[in-house]
């Protein structure tokens, strides 16, 4: 079963404390990032469901939340996240280029996650940073002005960093 620590609900009462009696609902996006970073990276059904008990509402206005935004993951997810840009100026500065080098690199497509673990590819929309172009997020981080040969040092990057802290 689903549930929070007691510093996590600590921290979900303090989000919907932001908001008036009656309208807890306004605090969806903020516990869905709590939920999703307690529970392994990604919102399961189950997950969903205890978020809309805990707020008062009905799953599905959970459901429509997350699986309207990017940023919530719906299946488990890599340790390293590439959620690539694909809108205009990214593509036409060469996202699909990278999206698919990605692909073959690490022998996956956008929503799937590599073998070990290690890697998910993502496509998402627009980032804000059209003016470095083709960009993709990474965590808290973006990567820009990306090449096969800074995809090539990033991945080297995060597989240097995952034998460090295994």
């Amino acid at each position: 079963m689903v549930q929070f620590s007691e510093s996590q609900m600590a921290e979900f009462n303090r989000l919907v404390s932001h908001y008036p009696a009656g309208k807890q609902k306004s605090a969806l996006l903020p516990v869905l990032h709590l939920a999703q970073n307690s529970f392994g990276g990604w919102l399961s059904a189950e997950t969903m469901d205890y978020v809309a008990e805990l707020l008062q509402i009905q799953p599905i206005e959970v459901y429509e939340v997350a699986t309207f935004y990017s940023m919530y993951n719906l299946k488990p997810v890599g340790k390293y996240m590439f959620e690539v840009c694909q809108t205009g100026p990214c593509m036409i500065n060469g996202s699909d280029d990278i999206i698919a080098y990605i692909g073959e690199k690490l022998n996956i497509k956008p929503g799937e996650t590599t073998a070990d673990g290690l890697f998910t590819l993502k496509t998402v929309e627009c980032l804000g940073a059209c003016g470095y172009a083709p960009m993709m997020q990474m965590g808290k981080t973006y990567r820009e002005h990306l090449t096969k040969e800074k995809v090539d040092s990033i991945i080297e990057e995060c597989r240097k960093t995952a034998a460090l802290n295994n």
